[in-house]
């Protein structure tokens, strides 16, 4: 069911690379589609998007946009106990990103003449993928629309193949601007480039499946995106404190999520291998997407036994997971030594559900090992920043001289001579 390798075993090193090399790759065939749908909407925009969303979907829609009238009031129209749960999610979501807002700021230099700055101002226009396949996700509108919102955005427009009253309330709430119905490569390119219905953003961020994955990374370059996401993964690192039947529970709430999920467990000790294996074979009975979950768990999961808490927490930077858990007795006093992931959870009661959903940060992370050198998604992806210079001619002449010898040093005449040529006489 799961795959166990342990330290001492002759291919462990082997097996721990394979998983460490995991990458948001792409199949070529699966590109060549997206690109072709690409260039049809680019070609016939509204109406290449109406004939794919028939041929890949079985969907017809006249009109791609979702009246306002059809969502404004979609709070009132969903369960109460949900739409406070939608509330209260926005408001932890919004507090936080609040704490992460980005400041202009301007110095003068001792010099007198010299004035450098930077201005932050926010993006124009941003798009925002919700899916809609195998399961709904309200609670990614929440975690991309209020960042953006909190950044100052003007505008946010909402693609989604399937959107849920939940789903539309989560809009309403996170203040949402325009939804279309369109999802796949399709609903890519028309935010991409715009069409006669959609409105061309300046970035695109949110999750979606490879055929999304693959057409923002072709699109990437005349619009921005947050990311290439791979499929979603967790590494636990544990030792004899945990219980089995949370860890167990935990790898599971990873692996319902898609087939290609990765679910990885990192034991400190034999002690509790085969009572996790134990709790998975129950929970996996009595759990509604059992059949994702069992596939997730034999394809891309893993149960890896080391000796001490270093080696777990050396393998948790080498994974460099979207979600590292550390179920550890001490949690806080390791979790300084965690370096790569894209969200951490310290502790026995902080199950990754806790971050998916209320915790405050957005749940938008870095997949595929990319936690190396990406962030979660927050309010620097929805601004922008512009340097901004200014010297009188004192200041310039005080420099003119080390930068006419670095143009000379790069060959470049033209800058040393831009320099020059206000300070010669006529």
């Amino acid at each position: 069911m799961i795959r166990i390798v342990a330290s001492g075993d002759l291919d462990f090193e082997g097996r721990v690379q394979a998983l460490c090399d995991r990458a948001a790759t792409i199949p070529e065939e699966i590109e060549t589609a997206s690109r072709d749908v690409i260039r049809a909407v680019r070609a016939r925009g509204d109406e290449a998007i109406r004939d794919l969303t028939w041929r890949f979907e079985r969907r017809r829609i006249d009109h791609l946009e979702v009246p306002l009238e059809e969502w404004q009031d979609a709070p009132a129209r969903v369960d109460p106990a949900v739409r406070s749960a939608l509330e209260h999610a926005a408001s932890r979501i919004r507090a936080f990103h609040d704490k992460e807002r980005y400041q202009s700021f301007e110095m003068e230099e001792d010099t007198a003449g010299i004035r450098v700055g930077l201005r932050v101002s926010p993006l124009n226009r941003v798009g925002i993928y919700v899916p809609g396949g195998k399961a709904l996700y309200p609670s990614t509108v929440l975690m991309t629309a209020i960042p953006a919102r909190v950044a100052g955005v003007s505008e946010i427009v909402m693609t989604t193949p399937g959107a849920s009253p939940e789903t539309l309330a989560a809009a309403r709430i996170a203040g949402v601007n325009r939804i279309f119905a369109i999802g796949g490569a399709q609903a890519i390119a028309a935010l991409a480039y715009g069409t006669a219905s959609v409105p061309r953003v300046d970035k695109i961020v949110g999750p979606g499946n490879a055929y999304v994955a693959a057409a923002k990374r072709l699109v990437f370059g005349d619009v921005g995106i947050d990311s290439i996401a791979g499929p979603t993964e967790v590494v636990i690192a544990a030792d004899e404190s945990a219980d089995p039947r949370w860890l167990a529970a935990d790898l599971l709430a990873q692996a319902e999520h898609d087939e290609l999920a990765v679910p990885i467990l990192i034991l400190i000790g034999r002690g509790n291998v085969e009572r996790v294996v134990l709790a998975l074979r129950e929970q996996l009975d009595t759990l509604p997407r059992r059949a994702i979950a069992e596939k997730a768990l034999r394809d891309g999961g893993a149960i890896l036994v080391v000796e001490t808490a270093a080696q777990a927490i050396d393998l948790v930077n080498r994974l460099a997971p979207e979600h590292a858990g550390l179920a550890l007795a001490d949690a806080r006093a390791w979790s300084s030594r965690v370096t790569t992931a894209g969200a951490l959870f310290l502790g026995h009661f902080t199950p990754e559900s806790v971050g998916d959903y209320l915790a405050g940060p957005s749940h938008v992370l870095p997949t595929s090992g990319s936690a190396r050198f990406a962030s979660p998604l927050g309010v620097a992806d929805f601004v922008k920043r512009t340097s901004v210079i200014e010297y009188d001619s004192t200041a310039l002449r005080g420099q003119a001289a080390d930068i006419e010898r670095l143009a000379a040093v790069e060959g470049l005449e033209g800058h040393g001579r831009a320099v020059r040529l206000r300070f010669a006489v006529p």
